[in-house]
């Protein structure tokens, strides 16, 4: 066990959670620390914790609001480095938006007027809007 922990490649794992409105538009956060201020909210998870819970911990910790876990959408691992990323549709049910020291703003916008940022988050929100429309 001791040597294929040594020679296996490690991965990271991330979580995040893609909100709509009612009018279809998404919820981002304004990150502090991003080159790309602008992002879908999310985090790592914890060692031993289960990706729901994280996205549910990563949420409340970065705006101070409570959010349910309603789906699943997309499980991805990416090519560039050793990372899995786990996507959730999720609701906000609760609390009232504070800045933190990660998160200065959060703003819905229409899934055709995203700011700038990143392509991959972009190409993300798009394809679940997709989803959801499909799903309705």
């Amino acid at each position: 066990m001791a040597v294929t922990r040594l020679i296996q490649p490690k991965f990271n794992a991330g979580v995040s959670a893609l909100i709509f409105d009612q009018a279809g538009r998404v919820l981002l956060f304004k990150h502090t620390y991003r080159k790309y201020e602008w992002g879908i909210p999310g985090g790592a998870l914890e060692y031993r914790e289960q990706p729901a819970e994280a996205v549910v911990r990563e949420f409340f910790e970065e705006a101070h609001m409570h959010i349910e876990v309603e789906k699943l959408l997309r499980v991805t691992s990416a090519k560039e480095f050793p990372h899995l990323g786990i996507t959730y549709l999720c609701k906000i049910t609760g609390g009232e938006f504070k800045p933190s020291h990660e998160i200065s703003e959060m703003k819905y916008f229409d899934v055709n007027e995203l700011p700038i940022m990143l392509f991959a988050e972009k190409k993300l929100i798009q394809w679940a809007a997709g989803k959801i429309e499909r799903l309705k």
